[in-house]
């Protein structure tokens, strides 16, 4: 298994970085449509209806996709022989990144499902606030992967 690992490593760190852009791109968005739902959904006739389309479908066709994907590769590059030295801090940091960015992915979910019932108590001042989250998380994950602290 190993040596499959080892054989498929840059088609696995190509398919991984593809999944990591395809999902920060979904995590940065949602959060402005969010912002943008509560902003002009009373101003442009149809406009709630439209954005619970454009929310569902990033979140569905294209950011839990890509997460799942990021963490299927993600995985097998951990398990790669030679690539992560457990001693060191950054795999820790890295994966506690991973891990609290997942939760933000679900926690958008948890807010469009909001939207969807009508329930939605955030602002649009508070979404774009958190729309930070994976900003300070993608930093995190970045120069524990490249620094190797």
């Amino acid at each position: 298994m190993s040596d499959l690992l080892i054989t498929l490593y840059p088609w696995t760190k190509s398919i991984h970085i593809m999944a990591v852009l395809s999902w920060m791109a979904g995590l940065f968005y949602l959060p402005r449509l969010f912002v943008y739902h509560i902003e002009k959904a009373e101003t442009v006739a149809d406009a709630p209806a439209i954005f619970l389309v454009m929310e569902e479908k990033l979140f569905r066709y294209i950011m839990h996709p890509a997460m799942i994907a990021t963490w299927i590769m993600g995985l097998m590059l951990v398990a790669t022989p030679g690539i992560v030295d457990w001693s060191w801090i950054w795999p820790w940091t890295k994966g506690a990144a991973v891990i609290a960015m997942t939760w933000f992915h679900y926690w958008l979910d948890w807010r469009r499902k909001d939207f969807l019932a009508g329930q939605n108590r955030l602002t649009g001042r508070q979404f774009r606030m958190m729309n930070e989250v994976p900003t300070l998380l993608m930093v995190v994950i970045v120069i524990s992967v490249v620094v190797k602290f």
